[in-house]
């Protein structure tokens, strides 16, 4: 599975934005054009992959971006769209008239929700937002990125039901860009983060739902009660982390939002996916032949040998090196060189 990048705009500026440091250095005229957008596409299908996620900037911001949906939808892909949810009511009609007869299992999107109390929202991106959902809601699951301690989640169950949204909730923690100032959870701190989530538990229970986690959560940080809950809800436990593979409109291809300054690629240097993930995947297993985890105990960890956990996000190991520089081996040297740092 590969993410595209379709613009290298947003519309928003959250506080602990991942993505920040990429959409900098790029030009809002940064958009993927569609004679790259056809190349991917055979790219993905030679490769037998046929799930694709869209993401930005703001995907639903590129002048084509219905048609770019029915076109992948067209060549047979599963597709699933990152978005805010803020978009012009044309934008939006057009959506619905051209999208709304798409299933659900072959069309879907992750809305990203701040809480409008924790993370100041103007009025007019709240209406907008439940403007999407309105429209778009059956299609929809919440997501949401947590990026300090005391985070409040009540506001995503009423947007649940109010909505008809899709039956789940995608929950990521903030994650540090190495060598780059933005907010993040820090490893000292995950423990707390799963327990607030566990206090969340009544609800969760109420609405029948499980917390659908992204990658950067560690095994040993959540105790048993906490495990058996999650696996009673969701039906499977991950702890990995791997290459996520960004794609820009460009056509370089990163690991992920977070290690977008590290060993990027031109996709024209592969003949496939499988090549793809196996460099990244190479990338990554160099930086925890190094450190094994983000924490301490991860060297001798019985689970982490067992691959039952990946010691958490690779970034946040990564950015330890950059914290605590020297490093002991001349790839992951090359690799914070890039950031003008002193090592």
């Amino acid at each position: 599975m590969a993410n595209v990048l379709l613009t290298s705009k947003c519309v928003r500026s959250c506080p602990y934005c991942f993505a920040k440091k990429e959409m900098d250095e790029k030009s809002i005229e940064d958009i993927m054009s569609w004679e790259n957008l056809l190349y991917l596409t055979d790219f993905f299908k030679l490769s037998d992959e046929n799930f694709v996620s869209l993401l930005g900037g703001e995907p639903t911001l590129h002048p084509q971006f219905t048609d770019i949906v029915l076109y992948l939808i067209e060549r047979d892909m599963k597709v699933n769209v990152f978005t805010s949810g803020i978009m012009s009511d044309k934008r939006l009609d057009e959506m619905k008239k051209y999208l709304t007869n798409i299933p659900p299992e072959q069309l879907s999107f992750v809305c990203n929700l701040n809480n409008p109390k924790q993370t100041p929202t103007p009025k007019e991106e709240i209406e907008k937002v439940h403007k999407f959902l309105s429209v778009m809601g059956p299609w929809t699951e919440p997501g949401f990125n947590i990026y300090r301690t005391d985070f409040e989640i009540d506001f995503i169950f009423d947007l649940l039901i109010r909505f008809g949204m899709h039956h789940g909730l995608r929950l990521g923690i903030a994650s540090p860009v190495p060598g780059y100032d933005n907010i993040f959870i820090r490893p000292d701190e995950i423990k707390g983060v799963i327990d607030r989530l566990y206090s969340y538990r009544e609800l969760f229970d109420r609405f029948q739902l499980g917390p659908g986690l992204d990658c950067g959560f560690p095994l040993c940080s959540f105790n048993d009660e906490q495990l058996g809950w999650i696996f009673r809800t969701t039906g499977q436990i991950d702890f990995g982390c791997g290459p996520a593979l960004d794609v820009t409109p460009d056509l370089e291809i990163y690991s992920c939002f977070p290690m977008s300054g590290y060993h990027r690629r031109s996709i024209f240097e592969f003949d496939n996916m499988g090549q793809i993930s196996e460099y990244f995947g190479n990338l990554h297993q160099q930086i925890r032949n190094e450190v094994a985890g983000i924490y301490d105990e991860c060297q001798d960890c019985v689970y982490l040998k067992t691959m039952r956990c990946s010691g958490g996000g690779v970034c946040q190991i990564l950015n330890h090196f950059v914290k605590e520089a020297p490093v002991r081996f001349q790839e992951i040297e090359d690799g914070l060189s890039k950031y003008s740092l002193t090592v």
